[in-house]
């Protein structure tokens, strides 16, 4: 049973979601299914990745109560601005096939466009009228979420940001922590990256586990919800079951050292 993280609104997240990035629509379907198979209950997709579709399909199929599944889907940096995210709300929902999302995102604040505050507002108004049950923000740097905050007193229940021990993110995470913003960690295994490192591979081999694993367990052991990212069944239910071992506090010393700044995305900065 994936344990859930409360947010500032009443809500509850799963702390263990499955991300669908790169994905295509057909694939996102059979892999999504497989997901809320092997005990998922939290998928997350985007407008930008072109598979709302094959995600509803699969949630609408699963046999799942509509309240057990936590449906995540993100409005892209071309929408920003009120009617324009309205519009792509409305197109978003109609993909997945659903009446309400449990979350929605603002992607990147795309800052050199200037429309993420007025977006922001508009995505606090979809959530009074209950068709997003929470909204945040993802690859929000600490000036994007203060501005939010000066400007509209609202807090995002979330921040979706790529984390790893190559990216622990501290800073942000203890701005997060001060605002009761919960952390999501997107790539949380470095896009692949990370399953051959030394430090790693020797934790995971000490536990019995995979590497993946370890990564998972990191970040969710840490209060952050993380999100793996699969298409192989296999892989998709280990990615889960990380709840039969703990990091030691000397495991997460050493994956402390993994620390470079390192990213395996783009930098919000660099995204408009």
């Amino acid at each position: 049973m994936v344990t859930s993280i409360p947010l500032h609104d009443g809500a509850t997240i799963p702390a263990v979601g499955f991300g669908v990035y790169k994905v295509d629509d057909a694939a996102a379907e059979t892999a999504v299914a497989t997901a809320l198979d092997a005990g998922y209950r939290h998928v997350d997709t985007a407008e930008m990745y072109g598979n709302e579709a094959g995600v509803g399909r699969a949630v609408r199929a699963s046999g799942l109560d509509r309240d057990d599944v936590f449906v995540t889907t993100k409005v892209w940096n071309d929408h920003q601005g009120r009617d324009a995210t309205l519009r792509a709300f409305d197109a978003s929902l109609e993909r997945l096939g659903l009446d309400s999302v449990d979350l929605y995102l603002i992607h990147w604040p795309a800052a050199a466009n200037d429309r993420y505050v007025e977006t922001w507002r508009t995505l606090v108004e979809l959530s009074d009228q209950g068709l997003a049950r929470s909204v945040g923000v993802s690859n929000f740097q600490v000036p994007h979420l203060q501005r939010l905050l000066d400007e509209t007193g609202e807090v995002p229940v979330v921040n979706q940001v790529e984390r790893h021990p190559w990216l622990p993110q501290r800073e942000l995470m203890a701005f997060h922590e001060e605002h009761g913003i919960v952390t999501e960690a997107w790539s949380p295994l470095g896009r692949g990256r990370l399953v051959d490192e030394p430090v790693l591979t020797r934790i995971a081999e000490a536990h019995g586990v995979s590497v993946a694993q370890v990564l998972v367990r990191w970040n969710a052991q840490q209060g952050v919800v993380v999100l793996p990212k699969s298409v192989t069944p296999a892989r998709i239910r280990s990615n889960i079951d990380v709840d039969g071992f703990a990091l030691t506090d000397d495991d997460l010393a050493a994956i402390a050292t993994l620390e470079s700044g390192q990213r395996t995305g783009s930098h919000p900065d660099t995204v408009s």
